[in-house]
């Protein structure tokens, strides 16, 4: 099936694909940015719930724990999912909480994923057509060899 498609349906074929594709991911990072799809492990250093009952503010976002502050227990937070965030509630009080992920480092490693299939996708690419052309000159001298051979 796919041998009789010619070259202009195959290359329409997998661009429409493509575009399908970065179409799809755009909509689903629009719908996903909207909602809040954050997972809180209720996990806080030193037990205070203040961010609970009362307003906070964020100090610093989502980041991950270095390596120091895993291996040492310095904070407690980061043993359960290595990642922390760091509030500031309405009566003055400083909380670390944990938090489950990173959007950045997910995003980069999304990205680095998608460059590396390109990258292996325009490989596959190249050798395909390099052994088509060896096999259309071996088919060629072969041709070219009968012809001598029968005059």
């Amino acid at each position: 099936m796919i041998e009789s498609c010619s070259k202009k349906r195959m290359l329409l074929g997998v661009s429409f694909l493509g575009g399908l594709t970065i179409l799809v991911l755009i909509i689903e990072s629009h719908w996903t940015e909207g909602s809040d799809t954050k997972l809180f492990i209720e996990t806080v250093e030193n037990n205070s719930t203040c961010w609970q009952r009362e307003q906070y503010e964020v100090i610093s976002a989502c980041h991950p724990c270095t390596a120091f502050e895993i291996a040492s227990k310095s904070i407690g937070v980061c043993i359960h999912t290595s990642y922390k965030e760091v509030l500031k509630c309405k009566n003055g009080e400083t909380v670390t909480r944990s938090c489950d992920r990173v959007a950045w480092l997910e995003e980069r490693l999304f990205w680095k994923f998608e460059c590396s299939m390109f990258a292996l996708a325009v490989l596959s690419c190249m050798s395909v057509f390099w052994r088509e052309n060896i096999l259309r000159q071996r088919i060629v001298r072969k041709v070219a060899k009968q012809l001598r051979a029968s005059v």
